[in-house]
């Protein structure tokens, strides 16, 4: 692995929405990472997870400690599931900013008003789309004096208090992801019609972005916990050309990578493959994710240092036969491995036994594949 670049792993906060971390170091040829929806701790556990879990650090730390037990008993061989109690009885990990305001700390800083759900995440009034009129391109980042950072702020003084680091990795989303939550699909007309005024908008959000990162990362460090990460998730990527990505999109994610110590980009459960010449530009790719029907073998030759996550969908999970699933699981760590399996989103209608076959699966492929093939697909 080239020293430049610090590879990072996918990520599911409980009840939060993916995300990435630091590699550990130590993981398999093929690592899982479960995740499961909000509705699938509400349904089980009956908690809220509506405005009070996102406000108020002391219940989250509660509900998540309540979850986290809940999910070692479950799936025991899961090491992230394992609660880890200090000399206090403190679970460190578990008085945390994972999954605050889910995929909306930087759409609010555009004035956009939450919904909270008690068995969701939070979400944008369904006319809360704002029109270019309404959105400042000019003015300087300044979240230290909006009020849901000032919030969360106050909520790191609590954590600290209580576990004496903050954890926590924040979901700042990406620049083309923020700017379909602020104007809707009318940022699709705008790269057509007012490319000026996109990049202007675009270039804003990246400010704001790199703002709020640094803002929380620092007060992080203070109590230390340091990450430097700064993963973009570019969820509607496919929505538009390979061309429109370099030319809106790409220059701010290359801007990016240069601010933080570790960068990475999620494309959600699409194929990456049109897209992976524009990728390849970002010369500091920590992590990649893709959905099951890319080339992986071409990533994973293009992308040779960088830590590569596939996308599993839990319809795929829910539906194929266990013989299906083995041969899934074999031909990724053929292809792709050593890389991480994203089930996220796993709702309550998937049984524990077909998540435990999944988890047992790919502990088996990884035992005869232990270090994955060198240099493409066999």
């Amino acid at each position: 692995m080239s020293g430049t670049i610090r590879q990072l792993r996918h990520h599911v906060p409980f009840a939060g929405p993916a995300t990435r971390e630091p590699l550990v170091g130590d993981e398999p040829c093929v690592r899982v990472s479960l995740g499961f929806t909000p509705r699938w701790f509400h349904s089980r556990l009956g908690m809220d997870l509506g405005e009070r879990w996102h406000l108020d650090p002391e219940y989250r730390y509660e509900t998540l400690v309540q979850i986290k037990e809940h999910l070692h008993e479950t799936f025991p061989m899961v090491p992230e599931f394992v609660p880890e109690y200090d000399a206090r009885g403190v679970e460190r990990n578990c008085a945390t900013i994972d999954g605050v305001y889910g995929i909306m700390p930087i759409p609010l800083l555009y004035g956009l008003t939450p919904v909270y759900r008690m068995d969701n995440w939070p979400e944008v009034k369904s006319d809360g789309h704002l029109g270019k009129g309404d959105i400042d391109v000019l003015s300087p980042p300044d979240p230290g004096n909006a009020s849901h950072m000032r919030q969360l702020l106050g909520q790191m003084e609590w954590i600290e208090k209580k576990a004496g680091r903050i954890h926590g990795y924040v979901n700042y989303q990406s620049v083309l992801n923020t700017a379909l939550k602020v104007r809707g699909n009318e940022i699709f007309i705008d790269m057509m019609d007012d490319p000026g005024w996109t990049r202007r908008f675009f270039r804003h959000i990246m400010e704001n972005m790199t703002a709020v990162a640094t803002l929380v990362q620092e007060r992080q460090a203070r109590s230390g916990f340091t990450s430097g990460i700064l993963t973009v998730s570019n969820c509607v990527m496919n929505m538009i050309s390979p061309a429109q990505y370099e030319e809106f999109v790409l220059p701010l994610d290359l801007e990016l990578s240069t601010r933080f110590p570790a960068f990475g980009v999620h494309t959600c459960n699409w194929d990456a493959t049109p897209y992976l010449d524009k990728l390849r530009k970002i010369g500091k790719m920590g992590y990649l994710d893709t959905g099951t029907m890319a080339d992986l073998g071409r990533i994973r030759r293009m992308f040779p240092d960088t830590r590569r996550c596939v996308l599993y969908g839990p319809v795929e999970l829910e539906q194929k036969s266990e013989s299906e699933l083995v041969e899934d699981i074999t031909r990724i760590a053929r292809e792709y491995g050593p890389c991480d399996i994203a089930l996220a989103d796993i709702e309550i209608t998937t049984a524990d036994d077909r998540v435990q076959y999944f988890l047992d699966a790919a502990a088996e492929v990884s035992r005869r594949i232990p270090n994955g093939p060198v240099g493409g697909s066999p």
